[in-house]
């Protein structure tokens, strides 16, 4: 690189990002199953908080398109795609002490996917940013393999 920094904030910042398309992903298929084919979802009303299984998965439908989209703006270091991802994900995870009754584990798994996204979207912005944004054409080492660099010379067998 040219710089000589690290790049690791921003692999959080592409960790976060590809967390949304994950998870987004996961909400659209569980809201289209809830649509098509209520028969499927397993809920019982004493340990599920639900009105109503249609607009449960229109909710899951919603929220994951809504996820898509920040997600896919994070990976393109866009500062809007940063704060409605903050307020995105604390309301997912919010979300998830609701279905805690009916789906421990996953309630769990969600809510720590929520709190390393969270982590990423909090820390570091400025210089995560500033390298997902990077110019690689002004890196002289651009396009070679370690090995065609100077510090890797070749061997002449």
């Amino acid at each position: 690189m040219a710089t000589g920094r690290s790049r690791g904030w921003a692999g959080w910042i592409a960790f976060a990002g590809t967390m949304l398309l994950v998870i987004s992903s996961i909400n659209i298929f569980q809201g289209f199953v809830a649509l098509i084919d209520d028969e499927r979802v397993v809920a019982t009303p004493d340990k599920f908080v639900l009105v109503d299984v249609t607009s449960w998965g229109w909710t899951l439908i919603l929220s994951g398109v809504l996820m898509l989209g920040i997600g896919i703006g994070l990976l393109l270091g866009m500062t809007w795609a940063r704060f409605a991802g903050i307020v995105v994900v604390a309301l997912h995870a919010v979300s998830q002490v609701a279905w805690f009754g009916a789906y421990p584990i996953w309630a769990i798994l969600m809510i720590t996917f929520d709190t390393f996204v969270l982590f990423a979207l909090t820390a570091r912005w400025s210089a995560a940013r500033e390298d997902l944004r990077y110019d690689d054409q002004a890196d002289s080492m651009y396009g070679q393999l370690p090995r065609e660099t100077a510090a890797y010379p070749r061997r002449v067998t």
